[in-house]
């Protein structure tokens, strides 16, 4: 797997682990939303600040970004759409 490919899928692995919108983890790490969907998508490489600036948002050591996956492990399913209820 593309390291690229490898950091898309280990962002929304995580961030949906966590529950978080992308609106939400980008607001945490400073960042614009749209890049954080670019970054999910593989469209975009990250530098090293952005990605712990994610990692710090995400309460997540970098070295997650690069976790590969068992070969059985599905894709990360996207959280439910819609509005979020208020916290």
């Amino acid at each position: 797997m593309r390291a690229q490919a490898l950091v898309a899928r280990n962002l929304k692995r995580l961030r949906v682990q966590r529950n978080l919108a992308q609106e939400a983890l980008a607001a945490d790490a400073g960042i614009d939303r749209t890049y954080v969907s670019r970054l999910e998508r593989g469209l975009e490489n990250p530098t090293v600040a952005i990605l712990e600036q994610l990692a710090n948002a995400l309460n997540a050591n970098i070295v997650e970004f690069f976790v590969v996956p068992a070969p059985d492990e599905p894709s990360p399913k996207p959280l439910r759409g819609g509005r979020r209820p208020k916290q």
